[in-house]
Parts: C-alpha cells; structure tokens; sequence
C-alpha cells in the first residue's frame, strides 16, 4: 500500500485500453483493473461488450473483418508491452473523499493520484427463450455494429422509443424489410423519430404486443414468438435478424452519489474533455457516452482522457 500509482483505470474495453496505452507511453505507470472473469460479473468481462461480438468490420485499420475478442486481445498486448499492469479483478469500492484515492480490488487494493473510469455500458436484454442461446446468431443490440450482416433479409426491432426508431430506420437502408415489435399502442420516441419511421415504407409495426421466444436453428434466427397483450394471440414473425432495442445500462454503481451523472445515468464530463467533477477523476468510452456507444469513438475519448489525466499531473506538480 506505500507505494502510489500515478494513474489508475477501472475497466478495459477500447476506452480503457487506448488510456492505458497513451498513459504508459507518457510514462505514468498506468494499473488497470480490467475486470473479472464471466462467472464473477457477466457486466464486467475485461475486454467489454466487443467480447460478445462475433465479427467486426467498421473499427478502422482491419480491412478483414476481425473478432471483438481478437480486437481486444490486441488491444491489451499493446497496452502491456508498454508496460501497463493489468489486474483481472473488480473494483469493490473507491473512497473519493480525500488523495490518494484509495481503491480496493477483489485481491488487490492500491492508492492513486489520478483514476480513468472505464467501466462502460450494457445492452438491457428481454430475457425470453432464445435470446443468449442465438446471441450474435442474428440476435444483437447493435444496428450499426451488424446490420450489415443482414443485407436483403427481414429483421425484428423491439422496442418504441427514441433508440429503436434510429436503430430501425438504419436498418432499413440494407434490409428489405424491418417489423417494429412494441408492448404499447404507441411510441414513447421523440416526435421527429416517429414521424422518420412511421413513413418509412420498409417499416411495419406490430403494437400491443411481446416477444415471447426467438427460435432458430443451427445456421441462426428464423423467427420471433410473438403475444398480443391484449388478445392473448400467439403468432411467429418469420425473421433473420433480430434487435434488442430498449436501452443500455452505464456501470456506474461504484460512482453513485460521487460523480454526476445525467438523468439517464450516464457520467457528465466537461464539455470537450474527459474531466468529470472531481479533481483528477477523468471518465471515457461508453460510461459517459450515452449517443455514439462505438469502439472507435471509445478509444478516441479513452486517449482524450489518458492527456487530460497527464496534464492535470503536470499542473499540480505530480508528472
């Protein structure tokens, strides 16, 4: 414990990872607590949710197409060959009230001048039958990370709000035909978001109604089980593709009360930075991303956060 780390980060994933990397070329000796293995914490496996995605194709530099945990792999060699200690652990608790701050690992506890969070966001998913069985079989929360995979096929969207109508109207513009499935007789989506998908001809809404199991076979989605809450009738929408769209959850029980957030519980960060409310406490990538949630714009704000972690050091003396 007498030792103190100039640089701390909580969580991995691109965000993380690119920190690490910047801040060990500066020379700050960065530690990382990754996260934990599956089984401890399905929210917090290092490498975040690119290590539940098959097949990537738009992060820049891979012409190919590469796998999220490939990616992230590659990620982490880089950050520990400059010379970066990473901790396969959780963070239990972090006390902000006075510096160093102290932070206490599932093994390890370590105090630090400066701390990056991190720790990211994570899809909220239905629950019903088939959807971790046939997860990145046609099962996704991302239209931008695999619509692309569906090119000329018909996919399902759930969901009614703000989210689900941006997600469907992208998937329109390879899909031969999208169906909204909604629990309400309306949509909670901003007026300018209705009114985009309501006229858009690819798009048709089945309301009122549940997903009660996605079925499929070795080769993927075939279908949706679906409920009309108000009949009871239970039919099957024949579908590929199928997309969760009822919001992400940032990790940020270990922050609350501490840092800001906003509304939707995401951590505010100055405008233009990665600096959060409390001195020397700088936060990036899907954490405090609640718009782009992309692994190229993590990394870019995980760099943003690793400069602004430097040059805080260098103005109070600490570089």
């Amino acid at each position: 414990m007498s030792e103190i780390n100039k640089v701390t980060i909580i969580g991995s994933g691109p965000a993380g990872y690119t920190a690490a990397i910047y801040a060990a070329r500066a020379n700050l000796k960065p530690v990382m607590f990754a996260g934990g293995p599956a089984e401890s914490d399905p929210q917090r496996v290092p490498g975040g949710q690119l290590m539940i995605t098959n097949d990537v194709e738009n992060y820049p530099g891979f012409p190919e197409a590469v796998t999220g945990p490939e990616l992230m792999e590659r990620f982490q060699k880089q950050a520990e060959r400059f010379g970066t200690v990473i901790h396969l652990e959780n963070v239990l608790s972090i006390d902000f009230s006075k510096r160093p701050f102290r932070i206490k690992g599932e093994s390890k506890e370590c105090l630090s001048e400066t701390v990056i969070v991190a720790t990211g966001a994570s899809a909220k998913w239905l629950g019903v039958k088939g959807e971790q069985e046939f997860k990145n079989k046609g099962v996704s929360a991302c239209a931008t990370c695999d619509g692309f995979f569906f090119k000329n096929q018909d996919v399902i969207v759930i969901g009614g709000g703000d989210t689900a109508m941006e997600e469907a109207n992208y998937l329109t513009k390879m899909c031969r035909s999208v169906t909204v499935v909604h629990r309400r007789d309306s949509l909670r989506a901003s007026k300018i978001m209705q009114e985009r998908a309501l006229s858009n001809p690819k798009i048709r809404f089945v309301w009122d109604t549940g997903v009660e199991e996605i079925v499929g076979g070795p080769k993927g989605v075939t279908g949706a089980k679906v409920k009309n809450l108000k009949t009871g009738e239970v039919r099957l929408i024949e579908a590929t593709g199928f997309f969760v769209a009822i919001g992400h959850v940032p990790t940020t029980e270990l922050f609350k009360g501490v840092l800001d957030t906003h509304p939707n519980g995401y951590l505010k960060v100055q405008p233009g930075t990665s600096k959060t409310n409390i001195e020397g406490v700088f936060a990036c990538g899907d954490v405090a991303d609640s718009v782009y949630r992309q692994a190229v714009t993590a990394a870019g704000t995980g760099c943003m956060a690793a400069i602004d972690a430097e040059r805080w050091m260098t103005e109070h003396g600490l570089g």
